[in-house]
């Protein structure tokens, strides 16, 4: 995977996708850096890392690559509205863009180079991910694998040889968090998935890697852990960043479908959500791994919550999950419909996941009951949203970012500027500014 890496010199086919994982990844971070996660890194930024070359989102700070990237990366998954794959059951934008953008400040590249960084991280970390019997795993938390694109990307972008790029994949993977809590924890916390760690150790690894440490380069050889054809076959010929989703809920990827289908009975029946009597969900078995709490107290915790997502989308309707606000966490009808939601394992599902992450929705109400099934929820690529929803989301969500007015439209025209001669200065520029 590191020579594939190493001889790789430009990835026009994946230009279009890494462009569209950007502009989604900026526009969730901007909403992002004003959430209590995201304001804590930014406050303990300077304490934790001190001064350096790279730039703070939104900021006119500038912190060494590993700070930088641990922070951006923190107001990138903060809402849970980052993008993700499918067969990798995870996250990868939200490690692979801010590690990109913070090592791309602090070389001499261009736009090829930076799409073409993002395009890579991408391809080992889905990759490795999506090797994995995910079926049979404790957690897929993205902490555990996004570090092996990250310094991929890193290290490619740094120009460093074959042999540095796998020891710095290799000393990420074996360093990786551990996500020891995840799969029983019912406390919201926002360490959560561990992305912003595993970002800022990979780029770590690549330091260590770059001066001589060595890491365990049979990492992934174990047969019975890693499917090699998975990991290396039809290398750079399908990119997997073109087959990535985007969310327009900002809540565990696993509610979606029964979202989805929730409100397309409200819509096709004109229900109230007054009149709602009952709620059953049935779904894959995983999605009951969950803590599905009905009175959520944090946001955290509201976004694990497939009954709580549900009753709030079909009290105030898709945009009161773009992104969650903490108010509903105490709004009186929504947790009152909540409590109405009963969830099940559908025995026709027990096969779907990690491919897939349908539901079937039947709700009861004084007058019937409804019933409606989503196997590919919006976001897929199979049921895609298409560039002008992405700018619609991102207007949207720049709506609620502190930045003075026109600011998130500059960056918008930055990311649309760029191709492969673009220099990088615009966007850089465009991303600083004080909050």
């Amino acid at each position: 995977m590191a020579e594939f890496c190493h001889a790789t010199t430009t990835a026009p086919d994946a230009f279009n996708a890494a462009q569209k994982a950007l502009l989604d990844l900026i526009g969730v971070a901007a909403a992002g850096a004003s959430t209590p996660a995201g304001s804590a890194s930014r406050d303990a930024a300077r304490e934790l890392w001190g001064e350096g070359p790279a730039g703070l989102w939104f900021s006119t700070r500038r912190l060494p690559t590993a700070g930088a990237a641990f922070a951006n990366s923190t107001y990138a998954a903060a809402l849970d509205l980052d993008d993700g794959h499918r067969g990798a059951a995870g996250h990868p934008g939200a490690a692979i863009i801010p590690a990109v953008l913070s090592v791309g400040e602090t070389v001499a590249c261009n736009a090829d180079q930076l799409l073409t960084a993002i395009a890579l991280g991408y391809e080992v970390a889905i990759r490795v991910a999506a090797s994995r019997n995910i079926g049979g795993l404790r957690t897929t938390d993205s902490g555990l694998w996004c570090g092996y694109g990250v310094a991929a990307a890193a290290a490619w972008l740094q120009s460093l040889p074959a042999s540095s790029i796998a020891h710095a994949m290799a000393i990420a993977g074996q360093t990786s968090t551990s996500q020891s809590a995840t799969g029983w924890t019912r406390s919201g916390h926002t360490v959560k998935e561990g992305i912003p760690w595993a970002t800022a150790n990979a780029l770590k690894a690549v330091a260590l890697a770059a001066h001589g440490h060595r890491g365990p380069l049979d990492i992934l050889d174990e047969p019975a852990q890693y499917d090699h054809l998975k990991l290396t076959g039809r290398l750079g010929r399908d990119w997997t960043i073109g087959q990535v989703y985007f969310k327009r809920y900002s809540c565990c990827r696993w509610a979606h479908a029964a979202i989805d289908a929730a409100l397309e009975i409200k819509r096709t029946h004109s229900l109230a959500s007054e009149n709602i009597k009952a709620i059953t969900v049935e779904t894959f078995e995983r999605a009951l791994t969950l803590p599905n709490q009905c009175e959520p107290e944090t946001n955290e915790a509201a976004q694990y919550s497939i009954p709580f997502c549900i009753a709030l989308a079909l009290v105030h309707g898709p945009v009161s999950l773009l992104p969650l606000d903490d108010r509903h966490l105490v709004d009186d009808q929504v947790l009152a419909l909540s409590r109405k939601v009963r969830l099940t394992a559908a025995e026709d599902y027990s096969r779907s996941f990690p491919e897939s992450t349908p539901s079937r929705v039947t709700l009861t109400t004084s007058v019937g009951q409804y019933t409606q099934e989503v196997i590919t929820p919006l976001g897929e690529p199979a049921n895609p949203l298409l560039l002008a929803d992405l700018e619609a989301k991102f207007d949207h969500l720049s709506h609620l970012s502190p930045a003075r007015p026109g600011q998130m439209q500059i960056i918008k025209q930055a990311i649309a500027a760029l191709d492969a001669s673009a220099n990088l200065k615009e966007l850089f520029a465009a991303l600083e500014f004080a909050l």
